[in-house]
């Protein structure tokens, strides 16, 4: 199956909920398993037993696995190994964006379902270009995989980029359909849709749009997920998902960490608090 059609059967099974484990120092400390390599062992073998076969989604953040350096990565490796085949798919949070082989070779870490560190799906950078992309996408097609491409980011800094303007279509001067403008954030969106075109029930090939962006005037139908952060502690409320994503709820993947994990360390804590947010997510 295809990783749209599987996450399509995740969200209609489990909810549409993707819980972030994400091994803050903070959360560690106050999970009382301390912020050493020990503590992300415990706490990454206790978001398993809590959400394999729970949850449809959960978005391990590589980066609070790797600051422990490469033990760090280990348990990382052994977290994504874990949940495999149990029902749970796992977005792998790296962000990664570059070009030629060197993203050839990323693609084959994260998508390639004989890598050691292999991910159900993986997040990606387009602000290479998007073309920079097609390695991933390319590895995600032949592994059933999935890919979520930054469009419109929660942070402040994201407008920078992603709300510039670009023209298309004919040098002013030339006869004919005179130049487009639209926002690279579209074009991203737009190149989505392409990848997408005519995959039932969905493309595997999604967006990350932040659930506190406040409004949007972009096309957010690109046939595919669209992955959320931004709910819950951070500030995204199920208004804010009906206003912006409306059209398109039946595509979203609201992610949240802090307001799951906290209930954590007890394993039947973490489980009623993701069911929690799945029963609020009435969209």
């Amino acid at each position: 199956m295809s990783f749209g059609s599987r996450a399509r059967a995740a969200m209609d099974a489990y909810g549409p909920v993707c819980v972030g484990i994400d091994p803050h120092a903070s959360l560690l400390e106050a999970w009382g398993v301390g912020d050493t390599l020990d503590g992300l062992d415990r706490f990454a073998a206790t978001c398993v037993e809590a959400f394999a076969g729970q949850v449809a989604f959960v978005k391990p953040q590589s980066a609070f696995f790797e600051r422990f350096g490469s033990r760090g990565v280990a348990i990382l490796e052994r977290t994504l190994q874990d949940l495999r085949h149990t029902g749970t798919l796992t977005v792998l949070d790296v962000k990664r964006g570059d070009i030629g082989s060197t993203a050839a070779a990323y693609a084959e870490a994260y998508l390639d379902e004989d890598s050691p560190m292999a991910a159900d799906a993986v997040t990606v950078s387009p602000f290479l270009g998007f073309g920079s992309l097609a390695p991933f996408l390319e590895e995600a097609e032949k592994n059933d995989a999935g890919v979520f491409v930054l469009a419109l980011t929660s942070n402040p800094e994201g407008p920078q980029v992603q709300h510039a303007l670009v023209q298309h279509g004919r040098p002013a001067g030339v006869p004919g359909r005179g130049r487009q403008t639209g926002t690279v954030a579209g074009d991203v969106l737009a190149a989505l849709r392409e990848a997408n075109a005519g995959a039932t029930p969905m493309g595997s090939y999604g967006a990350v749009v932040g659930a506190t962006i406040g409004s949007t005037d972009e096309d957010l139908d690109v046939n595919g997920p669209l992955l959320v952060p931004g709910f819950g502690s951070q500030g995204g409320t199920v208004d804010d998902l009906r206003r912006i994503f409306d059209g398109v709820t039946r595509y979203v993947l609201p992610s949240t960490s802090r307001q799951v994990l906290q209930a954590g360390p007890d394993v039947a804590a973490l489980r009623d608090a993701a069911v929690a947010v799945n029963d609020s997510l009435q969209l």
